[in-house]
């Protein structure tokens, strides 16, 4: 989708994968399948392109050193040091006077046995890198788990988090230009199964107040971070406040509903950003529910092809799997409103 936001703007786009026939190959100009540790595939790839991006945290850094020498890398070094590890996310945030859930380190039966003591349960253990859609977490309900969430670890150095006591999620999909320039998109409520977005809906329930303060906040941590691009800020609504979730520096999964809600969608605002172009205002002109398609989902595009208010956006993914995204669906349930 950053490829066709690319396109439309006049970009040719190479794609640095290690898998073969990816769905952005579909639609690139270039493809170079080569693992991270290929380094003359590398600088191939560095030197055929005027600025590099990304579409997801767990980039090795070795392959980061030798392209940041070949093209801008945007966002930048920082801000996937801050989020490929949840420890050093938390850190970061509550370093800028942010509320998160209460955290603490866990690295073995001893630290976790201090961080029960500390935040208590229910609580949830979780890798402090890669996981994602609910994988590498556990949930203690009783400090009886303990052994068997520190086993589902397999030793990955981990995080303790406490429960948040929440009425629901919204996410703020915020962008920042090289000039410094900020634009955010109204915050859309999210709603999870299985550990896995499921819908995100425009408007979210959000007071006047609220909304201002979450996209205050992501402007916070966009410039503290001296971000260049759009990036995901996940939130908890609660009686005292915003509680924030976690972010992603990318196009993110809850910002999909742009494509049918606002001129300037995500992606292309992302393209924008790292190109050096002035960012559109994000403005929502129509209420939008995304819905994701995963798995045996896909039974439905038939149906949903049908429905004139639904815009489809397939990935064009080889194989159907339980769990796995294959696309989203777009609703448009009316002209713009407040939540």
């Amino acid at each position: 989708m950053l490829s066709v936001a690319a396109s439309r703007l006049g970009f040719r786009t190479v794609i640095f994968e290690p898998g073969a026939d990816c769905p952005a190959s579909h639609v690139a100009d270039r493809h170079i399948q080569a693992a991270y540790s290929d380094e003359d595939a590398l600088r191939d790839f560095g030197q055929s392109v005027d600025v590099i991006t990304y579409e997801f945290e767990n980039i090795p850094t070795s392959a980061l050193d030798l392209l940041e020498d070949l093209a801008p890398v945007r966002p930048g070094r920082e801000a996937l040091r801050v989020s490929q590890d949840r420890m050093t996310e938390k850190e970061f945030l509550s370093g800028l006077g942010l509320t998160t859930a209460p955290f603490a380190a866990v690295d073995d039966a001893a630290s976790l046995a201090r961080a029960l003591d500390q935040i208590g349960t229910p609580s949830i253990l979780k890798t402090r890198r890669f996981g994602y859609d609910g994988k590498g977490q556990a949930r203690l309900r009783s400090p009886e788990d303990a052994e068997t969430a520190l086993a589902d670890m397999a030793g990955a150095p981990s995080v303790l988090e406490g429960f948040v006591e929440f009425s629901h999620e919204v996410s703020v999909i915020a962008a920042r230009g090289t000039d410094g320039s900020v634009a955010c998109f109204d915050p859309g409520e999210n709603v999870h199964k299985d550990g896995i977005l499921s819908t995100t809906t425009l408007p979210a329930r959000l007071s006047t107040a609220q909304r201002t303060d979450a996209v205050l906040l992501a402007g916070r941590i966009l410039n503290a971070l001296d971000y260049v691009g759009v990036m995901g800020v996940e939130l908890f609504v609660t009686a005292k406040g915003l509680v924030v979730n976690e972010i992603a520096p990318r196009v993110h999964n809850s910002g999909h509903w742009t494509q049918q809600g606002c001129s300037v969608d995500q992606f292309e605002q992302h393209i924008r950003a790292v190109a050096g172009w002035p960012l559109g205002d994000g403005g929502r002109y129509a209420d939008v529910v995304m819905e994701n398609l995963i798995g045996e989902d896909m039974d439905r595009v038939p149906d949903l092809a049908r429905d004139p208010a639904v815009s489809l956006h397939l990935y064009g993914k080889a194989e159907v799997k339980p769990g796995r995204k294959m696309g989203h669906a777009n609703r448009v349930i009316g002209p713009a409103s407040r939540g």
